[in-house]
């Protein structure tokens, strides 16, 4: 089994239940790192729990903007299970860490695990590779590959990091994935994007979006005069915060 195998691959005694980490419009995918900032209180102590035990936190996208005085609002039933690469612990309670998606999954159900944070039942969504599409699937890779690097800017950088995708072995799967989480997506599209098991449905979704120019990411440095740092979205991503 290769690294990357080895550092998606939930923990063999996982028991199907994940805590919950819910932010308004953040899509982690499998394979994608994602850096957050915890400070509240409850997620300090959902930190803690997985910490001392499987470094496992599901991220949620919720769907409806938290409201004083409701409590667990709603989220989208499709989450991504994430574990813990990195955990920077501050002076003030605060802690940076460092997620790598595993696993995309589906809740079936929340539990009351006797938490100040969220428990969830879940059923994981494993990629489905369908022998139909196997002859074209490598066809498949390059156009993806091809419609990202029309899209992102034209850097030496940047397509040589295009490049290096193009040449190495990473599979269909994990390369849309990570397109995906990347590029400013609407959160709509990251969600669908995340439901969809099929990776061959999931990669030609991607690559009819990006062709039909919803993604415009800003020019390069030399190609904007200079100003292009003022507003290129950072990669990789900021923190995100609770």
């Amino acid at each position: 089994m290769g690294d990357l195998d080895d550092l998606t691959r939930l923990p063999d005694d996982f028991d199907g239940q994940v805590r919950l980490f819910p932010l308004p419009s953040l899509v982690l995918f499998p394979h994608a790192m994602q850096p957050l900032h915890i400070f509240e209180p409850r997620y300090c102590e959902m930190l803690a729990e997985a910490l001392e035990s499987d470094e496992l936190i599901a991220m949620a996208t919720l769907t409806e903007t938290p409201r004083i005085g409701k409590e667990d609002p709603p989220i989208d039933p499709t989450v991504c299970i994430g574990k813990i690469v990195s955990h920077v612990e501050r002076d003030d309670d605060r802690h940076n860490i460092l997620l790598v998606g595993i696993k995309r999954a589906q809740v079936t159900a929340e539990v009351d695990a006797g938490r100040c944070f969220r428990i969830a039942k879940i059923n994981v969504l494993d990629d489905l590779y369908p022998p139909s599409g196997m002859n074209d699937r490598s066809q498949l890779r390059a156009a993806l590959l091809n419609a990202f690097g029309d899209v992102i800017p034209a850097s030496q950088s940047v397509q040589q990091g295009l490049s290096e995708l193009l040449a190495g072995s990473m599979g269909l799967g994990p390369i849309t994935d990570i397109i995906s989480h990347t590029l400013p997506l609407s959160v709509s599209m990251k969600l669908r994007l995340l439901a969809e098991q099929n990776v061959d449905h999931r990669a030609q979704l991607l690559i009819e979006f990006l062709a039909s120019g919803a993604v415009q990411l800003p020019a390069s440095d030399q190609q904007s005069g200079g100003n292009a740092a003022k507003t290129r979205l950072p990669f990789p991503p900021p923190f995100s915060t609770n």
